[in-house]
């Protein structure tokens, strides 16, 4: 997992072309101007899925994962914070769904709090619990960026 703050994002532009795509469409989208819904970069291979959302109390949040995509999650507006944990520390709650390329895990974790223009890159070990609380409900508008692996 990686944590970050987008003005950083050229760094990370050496982890490949598809990342590269993905994090300057971070950079230079004003994302206050687009509307929710799915935006393909590259095809099935780069998507962005862009929502808003209220922000949910721990006890809603679910340990995910994924296998066919990393996720690189962006705060465009407010904050939230976003549970990791690895692998073998959670016990498996739900087999994979090829089709929506998720499973579901159990178990306990850490949380970092992700505000206005943080992302996080996120591979197929980094078990997640997004769109949690950080004091109270919070309005949140979030670009995932689906990169396949």
């Amino acid at each position: 997992m990686i944590v970050d703050n987008i003005k950083n994002a050229p760094q990370y532009y050496s982890y490949g072309e598809r990342f590269k795509k993905a994090l300057e469409f971070l950079q230079v989208t004003d994302f206050s101007l687009i509307e929710n819904g799915i935006i393909e970069l590259d095809g099935k291979n780069i998507y962005a899925i862009i929502t808003e959302y209220e922000t949910k109390p721990l006890s809603e949040g679910k340990w995910e994962s994924h296998l066919k995509y990393y996720d690189v999650q962006y705060i465009a507006s407010g904050e939230e914070k976003i549970g990791y944990v690895f692998k073998d520390k959670v016990k498996l709650s739900q087999e994979y769904n090829e089709e929506n390329d998720f499973m579901l895990w159990e178990g306990e974790g850490d949380f970092i709090t992700a505000k206005t223009g943080d992302f996080l890159i996120l591979g197929p070990d980094d078990i997640h619990m997004p769109s949690i609380q950080v004091n109270g409900v919070s309005k949140v508008k979030k670009v995932v960026i689906k990169v396949l692996i």
